[in-house]
């Protein structure tokens, strides 16, 4: 196996992004649309969570959760935990928004994907089961424990 397989995945995959990114026509920008995806995978999140895994300061990422809270694509809620501090939530208006904007960013691509012979478009089809596994087994937490 290369040794340089993970970045060349990286890269590719980040000019995908890009390449959607610039040809689709978007309902929400594209910061917006990959926090919004961050809260709909980690579900109720405190906004210090999420700012911990944009790598941004807290009162950046409050002020992105408040654009997507003022267009009704996620909600606010108290944390059972610490009633100080609250949780944010997935609207069903963020989930539909979310599922446009995935619609919108692969119809970018479509026309790329149909170029290709029906061999390679098998093989990326497997390719993509296998990054799913590849998510899957890094969502796993590992034990530290022996």
């Amino acid at each position: 196996m290369s040794q340089t397989l993970g970045a060349d995945l990286l890269s590719v995959v980040a000019r995908i992004n890009r390449l959607a990114t610039q040809r689709a026509r978007m309902p929400l920008g594209f910061a917006q649309a990959r926090l919004l995806s961050t809260i709909e995978d980690e579900g109720a999140t405190r906004i210090s969570d999420l700012a911990a895994l944009d790598h941004c300061s807290q009162p950046t990422m409050t002020t992105q959760v408040r654009r997507l809270e003022d267009a009704g694509l996620v909600s606010r809620t108290t944390d059972p935990g610490d009633a100080r501090a609250v949780l944010i939530r997935i609207t069903s208006k963020g989930v539909e928004t979310l599922r446009q904007v995935r619609l919108d960013r692969g119809a970018a691509i479509d026309p790329y994907l149909e170029r290709l012979d029906a061999a390679d478009r098998e093989t990326l089809g497997e390719a993509v089961l296998v990054l799913r596994r590849l998510l899957a087994d890094a969502a796993v937490p590992k034990s530290t424990s022996k």
